[in-house]
């Protein structure tokens, strides 16, 4: 019997390789799919590692008409050619291009995730931008899936659609890997030799973000809060491990916040890592003050590994992070919250290894990987259903 045709598409390759590894192999066991977004190495290692076809079209992230618009035809053209059942999208821009060009290709079930949003974030003219294209990939879609509670909740808030939301499994659009993410799968070994290659002792207290370098991920209140304690002389033997490259031209950091990254020996900035688990796995507990995030893997990783957690009161870490349970919630862009947070890990070693001792367990409950992909693939099937009665 001739398998169901889906396209799943992403803006660039990098987010279909990185946010949905594993998931298309997955899938295409079950159904033919193919992904579709702008070239690249990234395409190319998702056609090698997950064995699903690829197809490239270029689609930018910023508002550019005259290229919106080239993409938006190449996009019709190509979902006319193909004649799939499902047009599945992730990303902004890519859900608004394939959520109008499916539609106007006669798509019979076209599904955007929305993985987190900008305009809660946003004022003025740009905000309304962001709403309108938001609302009109709504109208152009016939399923909405929200990453999360607080995703969703944003969605009503504003009047996006009124189309029904639903949540695939228990939110994450592609769920973890637990097998991968273990705290067995480094040896004691590599992590002797992490800890001797960044001096790290071995009875220092490891603190350690991983993410982007930015202010919106509170890189600035984060090193002012250890600076703070580590001034302290019974806080000499703890260390900041900042796991991820810094965008200046983006979102720059403060520069006494560059000041104390690079004159303080107990701060280590090690870039970005393809592979984060080492530095997981020598680390104490993990910090991550976001201001904002749609549902953040390395809550999900750092939770995997065991580690107790710090993050802020927004979606996604608020849905992940259960107060006392697994971490502490605190407020966001709080360095004085953050300080007495990290304070409390410090000095209540009950309450840390409390912590400790849930984190893995309450990932491993929720977060499968093997429950986001059978939940996904029952909807596929559900949808597709309702569509043929």
């Amino acid at each position: 019997m001739k398998k169901t045709k889906i396209i799943r598409t992403a803006t660039i390759p990098f987010s279909l390789n990185l946010l949905l590894k594993g998931q298309l192999s997955f899938l295409n066991q079950h159904v033919d799919i193919t992904a579709v977004s702008g070239a690249g190495k990234d395409l190319d290692e998702v056609a090698r590692r997950e064995g699903v076809k690829t197809y490239p079209i270029e689609m930018q992230r910023q508002i550019s008409l005259l290229k919106d618009l080239k993409s938006l035809w190449k996009l019709y053209r190509y979902f006319k050619k193909e004649r799939p059942q499902i047009v599945h999208s992730i990303t902004p821009k890519a859900g608004l291009l394939s959520m109008l060009a499916a539609k106007m290709a006669g798509v019979p079930v076209r599904i955007h995730t929305f993985t987190g949003l900008l305009f809660p974030y946003r004022t003025g003219l740009l905000q309304k931008i962001l709403i309108t294209t938001d609302k009109i990939l709504c109208w152009a879609a016939t399923s909405i899936f929200p990453e999360g509670k607080g995703v969703m909740h944003d969605l009503q808030k504003f009047g996006i659609t009124q189309k029904p939301l639903k949540i695939i499994a228990n939110g994450n659009v592609n769920g973890i890997d637990l097998h991968f993410f273990s705290p067995e799968q480094v040896t004691a070994e590599e992590k002797a030799k992490l800890k001797f290659t960044w001096d790290i002792g071995a009875e220092d207290f490891v603190f350690v973000f991983v993410g982007r370098l930015v202010k919106d991920k509170g890189i600035n209140e984060l090193v002012s809060a250890f600076s703070a304690l580590n001034t302290q002389p019974q806080y000499q033997h703890i260390k900041l491990l900042l796991v991820g490259n810094t965008e200046p031209a983006l979102d720059p950091l403060e520069p006494g916040t560059i000041a104390k990254i690079e004159h303080n020996s107990n701060i280590i900035a090690v870039g970005f890592q393809p592979d984060v688990r080492s530095f997981l796995a020598i680390s104490t507990a993990l910090v991550f003050p976001s201001y904002r995030e749609g549902f953040p893997n390395v809550v999900l990783q750092a939770g995997a590994m065991g580690l107790p957690m710090i993050v802020t009161d927004i979606s996604g870490c608020n849905e992940i992070v259960i107060p006392n349970e697994n971490g502490i919630i605190i407020e966001p862009r709080s360095e004085v919250a953050l300080r007495e947070a990290m304070k409390t890990l410090l000095e209540n070693s009950q309450l840390r290894i409390k912590l400790q001792e849930s984190s893995r367990s309450f990932i491993t409950s929720r977060y499968n990987q093997d429950i986001v992909w059978n939940s996904l693939l029952e909807e596929y099937r559900l949808l597709l259903s309702k569509h043929q009665n």
